[in-house]
C-alpha cells in the first residue's frame, strides 16, 4: 500500500501522522517535550529533545510499514544554530514566542529600518521572527560570530533541522513558506536579502537553499529503506493548504498554541494598513501564492496555562463544562498578553491582565474567559483583513486545530464575529496539508483541483448572538486591551 508519512513538529509536541492512499490517517503517534523558560518572556526549546521526539513518533507511526514520501510541518519562526560538521546545536532553540530580542528591535525601529524590512519581507521588525533571534545567538554565545564568518555554524528553522538530521547532513534546505518567516528574505525577488543580512551582520553562507513547498528535499534512510522528503511548509502555511484554500479571498483560522489567520490574497502580496503580515501561502512550481497573515501569540496556551499554572482542570476537554456554567452575569475579561500582544497591536512589552473580577469569580468564569479570548482575538485579525481588502461582513471561517474540536468555544467564535465557522471533518488540516504536498509532489495524491474538491464539511456554526449583545461584549473587550497595551 501507499503511505505517506506527516512529521507535524509543533511548539509543545511533535506529532507523526500516517496516511493512506487516499488521504485517510491511519496511526497518529504524539509525544510532548519540555518548555525552557530561562528568563521572563524568554522561551526556548531543546533540539536534541526535538529531535529525540520526532524520531519516536515517527517510528511508532509508521510501525514497519512502507513509506512512499515525508512531508514536514513545523512550528515557524523558531530559530537555531548548529555545526556544519557534526550537526550539534550551539545553544537551545529560541521559539518563536520568545520576546528577548524586543529591545533590540526597538532599537533598529528608532534607527528607522521597520519601512524597509516590511518592504522587503512582508513582516514587521518584531522579535517574533527569526532574524534578531539568530542575531542574539551569534552575540551571546561564546566563539559563534567567529565560527559563522568561518563558515563553521549553520542557520535553520525547525524544518531545516530535522531535514539536516534526517538527511545525515546532506540537505541544507527550507522551502519559501519558512524562509518567508526569517525577516531575512525578500517575498517578491525569492531571494535572502543581502541588505537585511548586512545590518543584522548575519553571515549569508548561513542560510539554507530555498525550495518550492513540494520539492526534493532530501533522502532519509532513518526508518529503513530511503524514502524522500517531497513536502515542507511552515505549520499555518500546512493548515492554508489543508484547508484547500487555493483560492483568492479563501480564509482560514489555526486554533493551537496560539491563533493564526491567513487570507488567501493570490498572486499580489497586499500591504496591510493594519500592522497584519504580507506572507507567502504556499510555492508550487515557483510561482509564489500570497497571504495576509494575522499572527495571535496565545490561544490554546491559555488552556494550558488554566491547567499547568493555575491547576483549575486537568485536562483541555473540560473548560467547556466549566465555561457553560459561568455565571451570565460576570463578564470576566482575560487579555493572555502572556508573551506580549501580537496582531495588530504588536506590542512586545505588555502583559496579561485580567478584568472584571468579582468576590463571585472562580475556575468557571477563567475558563469561559480564556475560550472567549479566542473569539474576541480572532474579530481583531478579521476586522484589519477586511479593512485592507476593502471588504466588510459575511466572513466565512473554516477552522481547525485542537481548540476548533469545542463546540462552544466555535459558536462563541461565530457569535462574536457575526461569522459563519465551517469545521472540516479533518481537523488534522496542518500534517493533511503536509501529507498532500509530499503525496502530491510523489504522484500518488490529486493536483489542487481535486485535493480541493475533497475537502468536507463535517459541522457549521452560525451566529446566535444579538447585534446589540455582540457590539457591547467586543466593546468590553476593546476597553480591556486598551488598559493591557504597554502605550
Amino acid at each position: 500500500m501507499t503511505h505517506i508519512l506527516a512529521i507535524d513538529q509543533g511548539t509543545t509536541s511533535s506529532r507523526a501522522i500516517l496516511f493512506d492512499k487516499d488521504m485517510h490517517p491511519l496511526r497518529t503517534a504524539q509525544q510532548e517535550f519540555t518548555q525552557h523558560f530561562p528568563n521572563s518572556g524568554w522561551v526556548e526549546h531543546d533540539p536534541d529533545e526535538i529531535w529525540d521526539s520526532v524520531v519516536a513518533t515517527c517510528r511508532d507511526a509508521v510501525e514497519g510499514r512502507d513509506v512512499t514520501a515525508i512531508g514536514i510541518t513545523n512550528q515557524r519562526e523558531t530559530t537555531l544554530v548548529w555545526d556544519r560538521v557534526t550537526g550539534a546545536p550551539i545553544h537551545n532553540a529560541i521559539v518563536w514566542q520568545d520576546r528577548r530580542t524586543a529591545e533590540r528591535c526597538s532599537e533598529l525601529k528608532a534607527q528607522g529600518h521597520e519601512a524597509l524590512i516590511t518592504e522587503r519581507t512582508g513582516l514587521l521588525l518584531d522579535p517574533y521572527f527569526s532574524a534578531t533571534k539568530l542575531a542574539w545567538i551569534l552575540d551571546n554565545v561564546e566563539g559563534a560570530r567567529a565560527r559563522a564568518e568561518a563558515g563553521e555554524l549553520v542557520f535553520g528553522t525547525v524544518d531545516t533541522f530535522l531535514i539536516w538530521r534526517l538527511t545525515d547532513g546532506a540537505s541544507h534546505v527550507t522551502d519559501a513558506t519558512n524562509a518567508a518567516r526569517t525577516m531575512l528574505y525578500d517575498i517578491k525577488s525569492g531571494q535572502w536579502d543581502k541588505d537585511i543580512c548586512g545590518l543584522l551582520n548575519i553571515p549569508m553562507s548561513m542560510l539554507p537553499e530555498v525550495k518550492d513547498c513540494a520539492a526534493k528535499f532530501g533522502v532519509t534512510d532513518l526508518f529503513g529503506d530511503p524514502v524522500p522528503i517531497l513536502g515542507v511548509a511552515g505549520d499555518q502555511q500546512a493548515a492554508t493548504i489543508g484547508q484547500a484554500c487555493f483560492e483568492p479571498s479563501m480564509l482560514k483560522s489555526t486554533y493551537g498554541t496560539g491563533c493564526f489567520a491567513l487570507l488567501n490574497t493570490g498572486d499580489t502580496p497586499v500591504t496591510s494598513q493594519n500592522r497584519l503580515l504580507t506572507t507567502i501561502a504556499y510555492q508550487l512550481d515557483g510561482k509564489p501564492t500570497y497571504a495576509l497573515e494575522g499572527s495571535i501569540f496565545i490561544a490554546g496556551a491559555a488552556v494550558q496555562w488554566l491547567r499547568d499554572g493555575l491547576g483549575i482542570i486537568d485536562n483541555a476537554a473540560e473548560t467547556t463544562s466549566l465555561a457553560d456554567a459561568a455565571d451570565p452575569a460576570q463578564e470576566v475579561i482575560l487579555v493572555p498578553a502572556f508573551t506580549g500582544m501580537g496582531a495588530p497591536y504588536w506590542d512586545a512589552d505588555c502583559r496579561g491582565a485580567i478584568f472584571g473580577l468579582t468576590r463571585g469569580s472562580g475556575p468557571k468564569e477563567f475558563a469561559r474567559a480564556a475560550l472567549e479570548a479566542v473569539g474576541f482575538q480572532t474579530r481583531d485579525l478579521l476586522e484589519a483583513m477586511q479593512s485592507d481588502m476593502g471588504a466588510g461582513g459575511n466572513a466565512v471561517l473554516r477552522v481547525d486545530g485542537g481548540m476548533a474540536a469545542s463546540d462552544w468555544a466555535m459558536q462563541f467564535l461565530s457569535d462574536i464575529n457575526d461569522a459563519q465557522v465551517d469545521r472540516p471533518t479533518v481537523l488534522e488540516t496542518t500534517a493533511l496539508g503536509a501529507a498532500w504536498l509530499a503525496g502530491m509532489k510523489a504522484g500518488v495524491y490529486p493536483d489542487q483541483a481535486g485535493f480541493a474538491e475533497a475537502w468536507a464539511l463535517e459541522h457549521r456554526f452560525t451566529p446566535k448572538m444579538d447585534a446589540n449583545t455582540r457590539a457591547a461584549r467586543y466593546a468590553g473587550w476593546k476597553d480591556a486591551v486598551s488598559r493591557t497595551l504597554s502605550q
